[in-house]
């Protein structure tokens, strides 16, 4: 059986007057080198010696985005393991410091098992501190949260109607979702984001209006097998090119 087709449009019928920019957030593969402790921003190797799972990765990505990952290392070594297993960049891959993880300042470094172990139930079921609490020398998720939303603005902006992939981290993609979905800030932190899975944001602009539909969070296309494929049949007035899995 031949495998699918990547995705290289909107799978989507768009009214017309409307423009859709198209987020395909990753999230980077596991760290194996942090020793149990919190990394946050400390600029670690990840790996990425699971081909299948980049292999499933790049089928479902577009073939004419363009592509960011923030500035730590781990984002650039996945998104050149997507690439190396038939991924598409064609304008090659920008660098921008405003998707980079949130800053855990003085919490870096620090087991994380022992530092969870001093927090309240509450608070260890989402994030290292409440949303509004900033890391000692470092960010709040509320810190990140902004510096996400205004990324995310300036870029939509500047590929309007394009597809954008954003390699990117946990943090970063949850804060995504929060703007996505109109959400505060600690509301981001609910949602589970793995390592190499996928989200898709579309941001759907108008004269005069702009609002966000939800493809898909937390998609981790190589654990479906592509020959059920076809099972996919969202409802409503669908446009589905062959291939499709999300």
């Amino acid at each position: 059986m031949s495998a699918p087709l990547p995705h290289t449009g909107p799978s989507r019928a768009t009214p017309a007057g409307v423009e859709v920019t198209r987020w395909w957030w990753v999230r980077h593969a596991p760290v194996r080198e942090d020793g149990g402790n919190i990394y946050g921003q400390a600029d670690l190797n990840c790996d990425c010696s699971d081909t299948s799972v980049f292999n499933a990765v790049a089928r479902i990505l577009p073939t004419n985005a363009t592509w960011y990952t923030s500035n730590l290392k781990r984002t650039h070594q996945t998104a050149d393991a997507i690439l190396a297993a038939g991924g598409r960049a064609p304008v090659g891959i920008q660098q921008d410091i405003a998707l980079a993880e949130q800053d855990m300042g003085e919490w870096q470094g620090r087991n994380r098992a022992d530092f969870v172990a001093t927090l309240s139930p509450e608070v260890a079921s989402y994030w290292y501190a409440p949303a509004d609490v900033r890391a000692p020398g470092g960010e709040s998720f509320v810190d990140l949260y902004e510096r996400v939303s205004v990324a995310i603005a300036r870029i939509s902006a500047a590929h309007a109607g394009q597809d954008i992939v954003a390699v990117a981290h946990g943090g970063t993609i949850k804060a995504a979702i929060a703007v996505a979905l109109g959400l505060e800030p600690k509301a981001g932190l609910t949602f589970v984001i793995d390592n190499c899975s996928v989200t898709r944001l579309d941001l759907l602009s108008s004269p005069g209006h702009a609002g966000w539909r939800i493809a898909m969070i937390n998609q981790q296309p190589w654990i479906a097998d592509p020959s059920h494929a076809a099972m996919h049949q969202p409802a409503g007035p669908e446009v589905t090119p062959p291939g499709k899995l999300a």
